[in-house]
């Protein structure tokens, strides 16, 4: 809900800073005091339209933030609208597009009035309501139509990518039936047979010059070498002082022996043999033609060989695998109609039932010919069934004898639009946290007030719910009032807000009910006023039906 309003330089506000709580509060004041500036401010928040003619006269930019809270967490919204340029938005001090600022807006604040900022005026939303209306069987319907829905895009496109058309599959199967025959027939071994190959290929090359310098290594080794070692061993033997030393001097004696024999086998293994050398380059040469077609490294190769193998297989089981996903396609088709369906016999039962309640609050908030009615339109093209089914609903008002039902976007008039929504906002509980009401008592009065009142107050046990209101028989109902007031300082008109309290609060509907300063009898018939409303709200919220 909303805890705290600012706004600055907005209109003929220079500074207003209003705390609210929860229930229903009404803003009253008189006309031109600025009342509808707290409304507009909300709308901004809300990610209204921000008019440059809104900025108080000789200030740079209007400035309205606004305390939310949502759940467990505080949000704070912000919107600046400069004089001259574009205006910014704010959520938590972070810069927001409009558009961001209107998605979280829309979360906590709802306007009803003469505002565009209406969520119940959306068809999306319109529907919405009428499934909530319809309770569990609606929801779980939605819930088997979306199911039905994703199975329908997951077997079109695993089809779509099954292959394009018959000659198409047919060059496809062609050219990969090629590349895995292609390396199927190299037989590599492992990703890492060329390197083997090229160590083999460097020794092959050059095998006598290899050999020649294999022999002059044991000539030395067999010869000067061990003879030097041997030497050094003869001439520390039995000096007990050196003994680690001639240790030492016996262990490189040992492996100078070892290496001259491994120098020695390895000449001998080293054979001449162009055919086997020319076997290799061959191979080598396979391979590489192969990496340059389908990999940088022999293991690329073998799996981009596994991968085209199990494409091949799904396009040569083409037919089969199409035919199981045309099945099971039809089949979430069929279900998605069946469930739209069903879906639209739910609502088109609940739907008069929903008109007829609000229909009837309408008659207790002074539109007593008013008609309410919905609209169900439904497609007869599989194809055009969407998540929330094959159904266009659309909320119709006909608020006079003798008058047409119309779309409730295009209501005669603020007043009835306003109180249209109270009424559905009371059938139907589910809302943001904070509704605002702006003339819903137009052209009203009498018990009709009261009936408003009494609606806006029940409201205001489950929401948030603000009201500017020129009646006192609604402003009586509130659990908290404030009240808008301008005043001359240096020659400008200023407006400020003010919560008021036991006394102010009964002379402000005093004012209200016999005008400026009121007299002896109104401030009691007030009181009287406030008393009776205050134990009919608790009544309404108890839900007693007390009248």
């Amino acid at each position: 809900m909303l805890l705290e309003l600012r706004v600055e330089n907005l209109g003929i506000i220079a500074e207003l800073n209003v705390t609210l709580g929860a229930g229903l509060t009404v803003i009253t004041g008189e006309t031109g005091a600025g009342k509808t500036l707290i409304v507009d401010a909300l709308d901004l928040l809300g990610g209204g339209r921000a008019d440059p003619q809104l900025v108080r006269e000789g200030t740079a930019e209007a400035r309205v933030e606004g305390r939310f809270e949502d759940g467990d967490d505080e949000v704070v919204l912000a919107r600046v609208i400069p004089a001259v340029g574009r205006s910014r938005g704010y959520v938590n001090g972070r810069l927001a597009t409009v558009s961001e600022l209107a998605e979280c807006g829309r979360r906590l604040v709802d306007l009803h009035g003469q505002h565009a900022h209406q969520s119940l005026l959306a068809p999306a939303e319109q529907r919405a309501l009428l499934d909530r209306f319809v309770g569990e069987k609606a929801q779980s319907a939605l819930t088997a139509l979306r199911a039905a829905r994703d199975e329908s895009r997951r077997t079109r496109d695993e089809l779509g990518a099954l292959g394009g058309d018959e000659r198409a599959r047919a060059r496809e199967v062609d050219l990969l039936r090629y590349q895995v025959e292609e390396i199927g027939a190299a037989g590599i071994v492992d990703g890492g047979e060329d390197n083997r190959l090229l160590q083999e290929a460097e020794l092959l090359a050059d095998a006598e010059a290899h050999r020649e310098a294999l022999s002059a290594a044991y000539e030395q080794l067999e010869g000067a070498g061990e003879d030097a070692l041997g030497a050094a061993v003869a001439a520390l033997d039995g000096r007990a002082p050196f003994v680690a030393l001639s240790d030492r001097l016996r262990v490189l004696q040992s492996e100078l022996q070892e290496a001259a024999h491994d120098v020695r086998t390895t000449e001998e293994s080293i054979v001449a043999d162009p055919q086997r050398l020319q076997e290799v380059q061959t191979r080598r040469a396979l391979l590489g033609e192969l990496k340059r077609k389908y990999g940088p490294t022999l293991a690329d190769v073998v799996d981009y060989a596994h991968e085209t193998g199990a494409r091949l297989v799904e396009l040569e089981q083409h037919d089969s695998r199409a035919a199981a996903l045309e099945t099971a396609r039809h089949e979430a088709q069929s279900e998605m109609a069946r469930v739209a369906k069903t879906l639209s016999k739910l609502r088109r039962g609940a739907g008069p039932r929903l008109a007829g309640a609000v229909t009837e609050h309408l008659r207790e908030l002074a539109l007593p010919a008013a008609r309410f009615s919905i609209d169900i339109e439904s497609t007869v093209d599989p194809e055009a069934i969407g998540d929330d089914g094959a159904d266009d609903v659309t909320f119709l008002l006909a608020p006079n004898p003798g008058e047409p039902a119309r779309p409730l976007a295009k209501a005669a008039s603020g007043g009835e639009l306003s109180r249209a929504m109270l009424a559905l906002r009371v059938v139907l509980s589910e809302a943001p946290p904070t509704l605002v009401f702006d003339e819903v008592d137009a052209g009203i009065g009498g018990e009709a007030g009261a009936a408003v009142g009494r609606a806006l107050a029940t409201l205001g046990g489950h929401h948030q719910v603000l009201c500017v209101t020129h009646l006192p028989q609604v402003a009586a109902f509130a659990d908290a009032h404030v009240l808008v007031a301008k005043d001359e300082v240096k020659g400008r008109t200023i407006a400020g807000a003010s919560l008021l309290l036991d006394d102010a609060r009964v002379n402000e509907i005093s004012r209200m009910l016999a005008g400026i300063g009121g007299s002896a009898h109104a401030r009691r018939h007030a009181r009287e006023l406030v008393e009776k409303s205050g134990e009919l709200r608790v009544a309404a919220r108890a839900g007693t039906g007390a009248a």
